[in-house]
């Protein structure tokens, strides 16, 4: 903001950053969770290889929690003054 940008702009990039990042958890994660849902019915009885609704539900849970813990820092970034951010670094 010191150097220009707007508010909106401020949390645009700090968001960015967190979806970023559950992208790429999503992306490493699910295809593991797969692996390791095959490997358990492999070895209990009873137990399904692939259960979507469990899996859509977590990937739901997590995505929303990692989005609000990457909202509060950025609209926290997007409020504070550019005068305060220069004087503490």
């Amino acid at each position: 903001m010191a150097l220009g940008a707007n508010r909106s702009n401020v949390l645009l990039l700090v968001m960015k950053g967190a979806l970023l990042q559950i992208a790429i958890g999503l992306a490493i994660g699910i295809p593991i969770a797969l692996l390791g849902g095959h490997l358990m019915a492999s070895q209990l009885y009873g137990v399904n290889k692939y259960d979507p609704f469990t899996l859509v539900g977590a990937v739901l849970v997590l995505a929303v929690c990692a989005a609000i813990a990457g909202f509060i820092p950025a609209r926290r970034a997007s409020s504070i003054e550019p005068m305060n951010a220069l004087r503490t670094e």
